[in-house]
């Protein structure tokens, strides 16, 4: 790679997006503040993400005398400086991040405690919720069931089960895999009481964010394959992917290793531990519970697969999986299960996750074989993750 390979403007640009989505959130709710600023968080670590991590070169220097290692190096020793000290400003109990480099785990580390009250810290075996970034781990599972003929991207999902996720609306015969997994299925994000389930536009027509859609999806998969949705993806993700710290149900293990969400005050609440009956609808699109590690190790599949069998995609479906289906803005498109953000030196995907009390995100390049993936476990976790890409897109414009 040569130098100058990251344009200031755009990155500029990212930075001035969060400040102008601070200012406009602070007109609404918490709750809604929240995860707006996640998405935009997740957009502008697309923006200026790590790879390759070749500075600019200044004065007598060039591309060639400048250390790639050194400059890793250098923004890890800034990050283990800094991270300590905005989430003691921030209030944020813990944080456990990893970067890979050239499809490999090049840093990982963790910060703060997972339980503020027993102060039982941070290791590299902590569990976090990952929030909507489940949804890429299913849309993966969902591709291998589309390659192996068992399900296909564009059929109707009624084609597949009798049992109807909504009746009354004949457009739901337009839903297919695709439409769910890019968010055009038509479906809003959640129903509630006062707003029942509805498809709120024909399906294919437009973007629109749904965890409905993935709760139907899921749904299908389960109703396909005779699995419950926790049995079905450690067979055929989690074991194979050697992700042994990674689940939906709660269990022995999260009881032993799972981090506490606490609130803006930075005071610990309990877990919400997941039975069979919440994952049957929520499993898919929030309900995952893993490590950086355990992510990172399906994350290396996406951007560097092995071989393909049983379980890992062949390059077609990948290829597929992170193509460009629907555009949301001029520098934002869906694939399946990904958002992708393009930049004039490539696309890279990714995905937020927000649940309550607990906020992460994770970011790859499929070209230069880079990524990184954050997990937080307080409400104020948005704050940290805000300076952690501030950081990195200083480093990268120095």
């Amino acid at each position: 790679m040569q130098s100058g390979c990251w344009p200031v403007s755009f990155e500029s640009n990212a930075v001035k997006s969060h400040l102008n989505l601070k200012a406009r959130s602070e007109r609404i709710s918490d709750r809604m503040r929240r995860r707006a600023f996640l998405a935009s968080v997740s957009r502008a670590a697309l923006a200026f993400p790590f790879f390759p991590l070749l500075l600019r070169a200044e004065g007598n220097q060039t591309s060639g005398q400048l250390n790639d290692r050194k400059a890793w190096d250098a923004l890890i020793a800034n990050l283990e400086t800094q991270i300590p000290k905005w989430m003691e400003d921030s209030i944020l109990p813990g944080l456990s991040m990893l970067m890979m480099k050239d499809a490999k785990v090049f840093w990982r580390r963790g910060f703060g405690f997972r339980d503020s009250a027993s102060k039982a810290p941070v290791d590299n075996d902590t569990l976090f919720e990952a929030g909507s970034v489940s949804k890429t781990v299913f849309a993966y599972a969902v591709m291998k069931l589309c390659e192996k003929g068992i399900m296909d991207l564009d059929t109707p999902l009624t084609h597949y089960t009798s049992e109807r996720f909504l009746e009354g609306d004949p457009r739901l015969e337009l839903i297919t895999a695709r439409r769910v997994l890019s968010h055009t299925s038509g479906f809003q994000n959640w129903r509630s009481e006062k707003k029942p389930l509805q498809i709120q536009f024909n399906p294919g027509e437009k973007f629109s964010y749904s965890g409905e859609g993935y709760s139907y999806l899921q749904s299908v998969l389960t109703h396909l394959t005779g699995q419950p949705i926790e049995a079905y993806m450690k067979a055929n993700i989690f074991v194979p992917f050697g992700m042994a710290s990674t689940g939906y149900i709660w269990n022995e293990m999260f009881d032993k290793h799972a981090a506490r969400p606490h609130d803006r005050e930075g005071k610990p609440f309990p877990n919400k531990k997941r039975t069979a009956q919440d994952v049957a609808r929520y499993a898919a699109a929030g309900d995952l519970h893993t490590t950086p590690t355990d992510y990172a190790k399906f994350l290396i599949e996406v951007i560097e697969p092995k071989k393909p069998d049983a379980f890992r995609l062949n390059q077609k479906s990948l290829t597929e999986m992170v193509r460009p289906q629907v555009k949301v803005n001029d520098s934002t498109s869906w694939a399946l299960g990904w958002e992708i953000e393009h930049t004039p030196r490539g696309n890279f995907i990714g995905h937020g996750g927000d649940n309550k009390g607990f906020h992460a995100f994770a970011v790859a390049s499929p070209e230069h074989k880079s990524g990184y993936i954050i997990m937080t476990n307080g409400d104020n976790g948005t704050d940290v993750l805000k300076k952690v890409m501030e950081t990195i897109n200083r480093f990268l414009t120095t």
